[in-house]
């Protein structure tokens, strides 16, 4: 059994990651860090204020950092060094550097250490991935995602995205992190990496649109254009080979078009049920999850490098 303490009970934590704990037939919610101990109450499991006094009196043996991107690393860290093994949201840190002391206190410690990327455990992917090794399109050369919505906090809600100190970016550090880490998970690391950041549209301190260019190991190059300042939405993935496409859009539907026909192959109604199932797996095996802080550090790398 893992027991779990959850840090940070946000609008992805209420509403993804403890109901999949929850209904997780190997997990056990032990407890919460939380600034409202109403939320404790709400679940049933008791919270603290405090990172510190949870992993003290707390019986977890798993944690998942579902705060602030600014609070990752320190977070991260704290609770690694304390003995657990880490899930946590992405992106890693608003820091390069930062991630890499991530990625090493996990191994100096030997604990397992997972980022929430859970578009890698979407049945749809792991199909895409069966096409491309069985040759469906010929050599892949080339890929491409937009993920386009019209974003601004209002009345506060969530207004910690468009701060920089707090999020580390917008759009870029958002929405395309998860496409970035899908490109790398397809088809390998990023050897040369270009990209701009602006903000046109929305009276924000982080950028409202990112365009990122990736060439990866394998010769195939991605590009992700992420942005906040689109009323038509778009969440296109497109794959393009020798001998035929794959389209995934949109890619969080259903929907899968190869040159042999059209998959319907839909993801979970709980997004990060997978993810967490993925991560117990691999603490119960010792082995490790689909989405490694090691595989992660690749996105990191990717996203400080067009932010800067």
């Amino acid at each position: 059994m893992v027991n779990w303490l959850v840090v940070g009970v946000g609008d992805i934590a209420r509403k993804r990651v403890i109901p999949a704990i929850l209904s997780e037939p190997r997990s056990r919610l032990a407890g919460l860090v939380t600034r409202d101990p109403a939320k404790g109450a709400e679940f049933g499991v008791p919270s603290w204020s405090e990172l510190g006094d949870a992993l003290s009196a707390a019986r977890a043996t798993a944690v998942y950092i579902c705060t602030p991107v600014f609070l990752h690393a320190s977070q991260t860290i704290t609770a690694l060094t304390a003995g657990k093994d880490v899930l946590c949201e992405k992106p890693m840190s608003t820091s390069f550097d930062d991630a890499v002391r991530m990625e090493e206190t996990a191994r100096s410690t030997g604990r397992i250490f997972g980022i929430a990327y859970y578009r890698r455990l979407y049945p749809k992917i792991a199909r895409a991935k069966q096409l491309l090794d069985e040759g469906a399109i010929g050599r892949p050369v080339f890929a491409e995602a937009t993920a386009h919505d019209w974003f601004h906090p209002q009345d506060g809600f969530r207004a910690w995205l468009v701060d920089p100190a707090l999020a580390g970016g917008g759009p870029l550090f958002d929405v395309g992190s998860h496409r970035i880490d899908l490109m790398n998970y397809l088809f390998g690391k990023p050897v040369r990496v270009g990209g701009h950041v602006s903000t046109l549209v929305q009276p924000t301190a982080v950028e409202d649109n990112a365009t990122v260019l990736i060439d990866h190991e394998t010769g195939v190059r991605s590009v992700v254009d992420a942005r906040w300042h689109s009323r038509v939405v778009r969440d296109e993935f497109r794959i393009r080979g020798t001998d035929g496409e794959l389209d995934l859009s949109p890619l969080n539907g259903p929907s899968l078009i190869h040159p042999g026909g059209t998959d319907q192959v839909p993801a979970p109604a709980n997004l990060h049920y997978p993810c967490i199932e993925d991560f117990v797996t691999a603490v119960i095996q010792r082995s490790s999850p689909r989405a490694t802080g090691a595989g992660a550090l690749e996105t990191e790398r990717v996203l400080h490098a067009v932010a800067s």
